[in-house]
């Protein structure tokens, strides 16, 4: 059975609306999608780590509700799990403020057991922290020998953008270790002041990863690949939240994947009727997680598509 395997932080997500608080969900970036992954039905696997505390505890219940195995989360007893303050504008996109402290000693973990056409996602400042890249690498490597499906999402945040620079050799090398790269618009500016989608793949993706996605909100999502060129427009949907909407994106693209039995050895040849099943499955995913405050989509939505055969 085809596993999917996330790395990344876990977070506690308090949302104001208006400038008062209305909800507090468990996330982080790659977690959000894996979350959903998990109530679709996937064998899936998060590497991370929280504090033992009461939020920690709270998100290692919340992921075992969703079947995930909390076997792989570090819980390190010294600092407090992360927490951050999203705070919502008139179109539902969030402002954050994150408070975090961690120990020295960070993912302390034993990785799953990665196998042939298993599927890592990765991404954020966590596959660019220094603190922790000798783990992200391990992974990759393996990633690599394995022959698994590598999917990238720098994910790179205004408040990195002063670092582009230093971290740009980091940035290269996630990229070819990476066999899909999605960003969003703003990934891209934040990390080489560019806006042009394809100017993005031709300079600065293409010679690594040949295969490309980039989002822009409510604007069309652009797909560049070495057989595909093509954009698709995005319907509108009244949104509550669109935090969850990218990491969301993500988990259709790899629902796809295994939906639709797309392989490693078919990474290079995909077609484009395959691709437009994969965007499609991305664009219900991130639409569906927009509709509420959830990081993830609904179980409700989930019971539709459950993943119902071996991968």
């Amino acid at each position: 059975m085809r596993k999917v395997i996330g790395i990344g932080e876990t977070i506690l997500d308090i949302i104001f609306q208006n400038n008062q608080p209305s909800v507090a969900v468990p996330g982080g970036s790659v977690f959000n999608g894996i979350i959903s992954l998990g109530r679709v039905g996937a064998n899936v696997s998060f590497i991370s780590e929280t504090g033992n505390d009461r939020v920690g505890r709270s998100i290692l219940r919340f992921m075992e509700e969703n079947n995930i195995s909390t076997e792989h989360v570090n819980v390190f007893p010294d600092g407090k799990s992360p927490i951050s303050l999203a705070f919502l504008d008139e179109s539902s996109n969030a402002d954050y403020v994150f408070y975090k402290d961690y120990p020295k000693q960070r993912l302390d973990v034993i990785f799953p057991k990665l196998n042939e056409d298993d599927i890592v996602i990765f991404g954020s400042y966590y596959a660019l922290n220094p603190v922790l890249r000798d783990k992200v690498l391990e992974l990759l490597n393996e990633a690599r020998e394995k022959r698994a499906i590598v999917y990238y999402d720098p994910n790179f945040r205004s408040s990195h953008t002063d670092e582009a620079m230093k971290l740009a050799p980091t940035i290269i090398e996630n990229l070819e270790f990476a066999d899909i790269v999605r960003g969003s618009k703003d990934d891209f500016i934040n990390m080489y002041k560019m806006d042009d989608a394809d100017k993005v793949y031709k300079s600065k993706i293409e010679f690594y990863c040949r295969n490309f996605v980039c989002t822009n909100g409510a604007e069309s999502i652009v797909l560049r690949t070495d057989k595909v060129k093509k954009d698709y427009p995005v319907e509108q949907v009244e949104a509550v939240s669109t935090i969850g909407a990218g990491d969301n994106f993500n988990a259709g693209i790899l629902y796809g994947l295994l939906k639709y039995d797309v392989r490693h050895r078919d990474l290079q040849s995909i077609s484009e009727s395959t691709w437009d099943k994969l965007i499609q499955c991305a664009k219900e995913f991130s639409m569906e997680v927009c509709k509420t405050y959830d990081n993830s989509v609904s179980k409700e939505f989930a019971k539709k598509r459950v993943l119902s055969y071996e991968f």
